[in-house]
């Protein structure tokens, strides 16, 4: 439970964004690993216009759920939202990230502007280890295999 003011958060609510640009969850990795990517502390972050209502609620153990190519394939918690004014003056979110990338089951999402709440409840699960070993597939067979219940 996270205390925000006077009143405890109890809820845990995750984030969903489309990974734009990215064709697999190693084109995010690789991009991470840009000092480009980074927040001053080293940490990967992804700066939005928005800043989230449910603020509390995201840092109550909240991951930013990634969307390839319409389909969700890895997650990252988020560790902090920091404020970001660009050159243009404007505030934005800077969503500092844990650099661990975590695979998830195939799941297909339709495509959407800038972030979404996603309930955990609606979250697709962390893929199993003796999956996370396996060799990456193309993002459509990934899917294919998990309607079918392969994966």
């Amino acid at each position: 439970m996270v205390a925000t003011g006077d009143k405890p958060v109890d809820k845990t609510v995750h984030l969903i964004k489309l990974c734009v640009g990215a064709e697999k969850v190693e084109d995010l990795t690789d991009w991470q690993a840009s000092p480009r990517a980074k927040g001053p502390d080293g940490l990967p972050r992804h700066v939005t216009r928005m800043w989230p209502k449910r603020e509390a609620e995201v840092l109550n153990g909240g991951s930013i759920y990634w969307v390839f190519k319409g389909i969700v394939l890895a997650r990252q918690r988020i560790l902090r939202l920091d404020e970001v004014t660009g050159g243009d003056g404007i505030r934005r979110c800077g969503i500092v990230l844990d650099p661990k990338v975590h695979r998830t089951e195939a799941a297909p999402k339709r495509p959407f502007q800038g972030w979404r709440y996603l309930p955990p409840e609606d979250a697709p699960a962390d893929l199993s280890s003796a999956l996370r070993r396996e060799e990456t597939l193309p993002p459509t067979l990934e899917l294919a295999l998990a309607e079918i219940g392969v994966r």
